[in-house]
């Protein structure tokens, strides 16, 4: 097929044509027939998350678990948590003590701030009693969606019990909370720094890692006996901390977590970006991080009628299931509580559930103390303001968008476009390749399923079902007005609906139209909690991105065997544009050019617009900007036509000397003509 898109394609757009404009109400009218129903993209992706998440292994004895649980803490830590950030694990940050704020009776307060990774600090109180004599207990305190983070009065309570208890306690702010309650630590944020190869997963890791670092280093502290608790987000810090650093020896995640599965069936479990990162499922469900904390002590305490998340009915039953086998193989089964608070029985950490985290350390950091009393001690006066408790920052303190736009500078890492033609050639087989892989890409096969025709003043509409795999239904509209001279797939933003203009002057050019609905978009729309959902795609293995391309190459090879031809594609938005993209970059025979209207011109125009993941999940996919940026996809594509429609100005820019790279490759296409 010569390289002469735009004499069919691009045509539709700009030149006129004998065919009689069709309407656009009709257009419309046709378009927007339902195919596929409002359930049925959420039912699938379900079925994709539940079919890969991991399993219990089936263990016998405690060498058995002790394999898995070290392959289990080895993958998350190197696969998950630490990922593309090895400078970031390694860095010995510093730590600044600030003064004191006045205690009360027992213990005093210092103020002080600590770096989890270049150019972040931590601000954070350190609760010691006025008497250490020896050793002491430890504990990390953490919390979790609180505005008013580190001091929220439960967590004080919390704190300043412990204290009087004879514990040295840390209580550290938590990104996006307190102190750190600012845009740029919204945790929707943390996935630029995906989307540049570095996991946003590693910044709360280290905020909770240096904690315990600074905890163990004083003089006092005992490492065995070294506490974290924490409720909501709290809860998840907790458990995730615990089962994956053995320093602590005892842990009381409060309504923190549940299941993957279970929050398929309970969406308001559903985490944020950090309880969900890109590949944890792949290697551990939270069943296994539970299962990680034997053989030490473990509290897990759950809220009977809990208004946000994680209610026990439902929440507690399969982690208990999943880790009492593994205790008992320890011989610790008492090790494994549970405590269910009835009353009030919402979202808390108050007092019962207090006291019962305080029963927990008595029973194992104080078992010697015939005297210890896990009745809360009164701390009437002793609570103090947000504003007594505030920690001194340093200015331009780092967060997600500055650490990404830091990693972007050097972005992306990737052999500059050969000037000769066969080595041209090997550097698309070798991006091509590595682009497949960084979206995990797949090759569906299709089976279609004509569910009915329509015609309307000269156009004629068949409905499709392209199931593609064994995951994914596609709904996809054929127009056709006159004879077609080529076929082009269509693909928008607002979904296929929402592409009626588009797909009216594709008409007028001759074109037949198959306008379709890529998972995410249009009628494949999830209705509710859709970016919560692309986060579980991701944490199972999968891209959301990877999934829409690889619809998109599996409806060409569809409609360039149906049609008996290669297809074009034309995208109008800049989603869409990214999967189009990337959908004609990998499939060289069934895609003979693609059109490109409202394009990026760089991914990191997502960083500089400073976009959250709630906004476009697709657009943070691990590594993309690591490996490839537009201008390389743009690269794969040639000396296949490709064109972008009313360039912005940073397309012009970043697309500069594209056309010299299509004549290496033996193509006459200018991507800006």
């Amino acid at each position: 097929m010569p390289p002469r898109f735009l004499a069919c394609v691009a045509l539709a757009f700009f030149v006129s044509s004998p065919l009689r404009a069709a309407d656009i109400a009709d257009v419309q009218a046709l378009l927007a027939r339902e195919i596929i129903g409002p359930r049925l993209a959420l039912e699938e992706t379900k079925l994709y998350v539940d079919a890969r998440v991991p399993r219990m292994p089936k263990v016998t004895t405690r060498a058995e678990w002790e394999h898995h649980a070290r392959c289990i803490r080895i993958g998350v830590l190197a696969r998950v948590v630490y990922k593309g950030t090895g400078i970031w694990r390694d860095h010995k940050g510093g730590v600044d003590w600030l003064g004191d704020v006045k205690g009360g009776p027992g213990y005093r307060v210092r103020k002080l701030r600590y770096e989890a990774l270049p150019g972040l600090w931590i601000p954070a109180l350190l609760y010691e009693p006025e008497k250490l004599d020896g050793k002491a207990p430890a504990a990390l305190a953490v919390n979790g969606h609180e505005p008013v983070g580190k001091a929220a009065d439960y967590k004080q309570i919390r704190c300043i019990n412990m204290a009087k208890r004879g514990m040295i306690v840390l209580n550290p702010e938590w990104l996006g909370m307190g102190q750190l309650r600012a845009p740029g630590y919204a945790h929707g944020h943390m996935n630029q720094l995906d989307l540049c190869g570095a996991s946003g997963l590693a910044p709360f890791y280290l905020g909770m890692k240096h904690g315990l670092d600074i905890l163990l280093e004083h003089k006092n502290a005992d490492p065995t006996r070294v506490c974290v608790s924490g409720l909501s987000g709290g809860g998840w810090q907790t458990i995730l901390i615990s089962a994956l650093d053995t320093r602590v020896t005892l842990a009381n995640p409060v309504a923190g977590y549940s299941g993957v599965r279970t929050r398929l069936a309970h969406f308001k479990d559903l985490g944020d970006s950090e309880q969900t990162p890109n590949d944890l499922a792949v290697i551990a469900d939270y069943t296994h991080l539970t299962a990680l904390m034997a053989p030490r002590p473990t509290l897990l305490t759950y809220n009977a009628k809990d208004d946000c998340c994680f209610e026990s009915g439902y929440a507690l039953p399969p982690l208990l299931d999943a880790a009492r086998p593994v205790f008992a193989l320890y011989g610790k089964e008492d090790a494994l509580r549970s405590h269910v608070n009835r009353d009030p029985g919402d979202h808390n950490f108050g007092k019962d559930n207090r006291q019962a985290l305080y029963r927990m350390i008595g029973a194992h950091f104080f078992a010697a103390d015939k005297g210890f009393n896990a009745d809360e001690i009164p701390t009437a006066g002793e609570v103090r303001t947000k504003e007594e408790l505030d920690v001194e920052l340093p200015k331009n303190n780092a967060d997600f968008n500055s650490l990404a736009l830091g990693l972007a500078k050097s972005l992306p890492r990737v052999p500059a476009l050969p000037g000769e033609a066969n080595a041209a050639r090997r550097w698309q087989e070798e991006q091509r390749k590595r682009l497949g892989e960084i979206v995990e890409a797949a090759v569906y096969e299709v089976k279609a399923e004509k569910i009915g025709t329509r015609e309307k003043n000269g156009m004629r509409a068949t409905s499709w079902k392209l199931r593609t795999g064994d995951a994914w239904t596609v709904p996809a509209v054929e127009l056709v007005q006159g004879e077609p001279k080529g076929t082009t797939l269509l693909v928008a933003d607002g979904g296929r609906a929402a592409a009626a203009e588009a797909a009216r002057k594709l008409l007028a050019a001759g074109q037949r139209v198959l306008a379709i609905d890529p998972w995410y978009f249009g009628e494949s729309r999830l209705e509710q909690r859709d970016w919560l959902f692309a986060l579980l795609v991701a944490t199972v293995g999968g891209r959301p991105l990877g999934v829409q391309a690889s619809q998109v190459t599996a409806a060409a090879r569809w409609g360039a065997a149906e049609y008996k031809g290669p297809v074009a594609v034309v995208a109008v938005g800049p989603r869409a544009s990214l999967f189009a993209l990337v959908a004609a970059a990998l499939e060289t025979k069934a895609i003979r050019g693609v059109e490109l209207h409202g394009s990026r011109g760089s991914l990191k125009e997502v960083l500089e617009q400073n976009l959250s993941v709630e906004q476009m999940p697709e657009q943070f996919c691990f590594g993309l900007l690591e490996a490839l940026d537009v201008k390389q996809m743009a690269a794969l594509v040639a000396p296949r036509p490709l064109r972008f429609g009313q360039p912005s100005k940073r397309v012009k820019e970043e697309m500069a000397g594209l056309k010299t790279w299509y004549a290496t490759l033996g193509g006459d296409g200018d991507p800006l003509r």
